[in-house]
């Protein structure tokens, strides 16, 4: 008598993938059973409560609060330009001489001022140089321009 082919393991593997075949087969048609296709559009909406959470039932009409446009206040500060004419003066905190720009740390407002060196009027600039110059805003932000040596 000549023995099976299929091995013990092979066997145990093929029930296995059929019970998993089965178990996969179940799930999906208890998908179908629960599954509501077109749901009513009152089972759709939702609505915002007072604290901004979503609930399914609409809000009482009666708790409704009503705002004038007048009594809203917008706490952002205005936009201040800077006075154009005005002149800084600073000191020189960093120069990259090779790619021709740097910053210049400005005396009253302790904030750096970006500058190039097409901006520098007279000789050439160093870092620790005392300088006075006028700002101005450029498309990244504001520079510094007729930056000139101080003595």
């Amino acid at each position: 008598m000549s023995k099976s082919k299929e091995t013990f393991n092979k066997k145990e593997k093929e029930k296995a993938r059929q019970r998993k075949q089965q178990e996969k087969a179940q799930k999906k048609e208890e998908r179908k059973s629960v599954q509501k296709k077109g749901k009513s559009l009152e089972e759709m909406m939702a609505w915002v409560d007072a604290d901004g959470n979503l609930v399914t039932s609409p809000p009482d009409p009666s708790e409704k609060k009503t705002f004038s446009a007048e009594d809203i206040q917008i706490s952002t500060p205005k936009f201040v330009e800077a006075d154009a004419d005005e002149k800084h003066s600073g000191v020189v905190s960093r120069y990259n001489d090779e790619k021709g720009y740097g910053f210049i740390r400005d005396q009253v407002k302790q904030q750096d001022v970006f500058f190039h060196i097409n901006q520098v009027v007279g000789g050439q600039i160093k870092e620790r140089d005392r300088v006075t110059f006028k700002t101005e805003r450029g498309p990244k932000g504001i520079s510094a321009v007729n930056v000139r040596i101080s003595n």
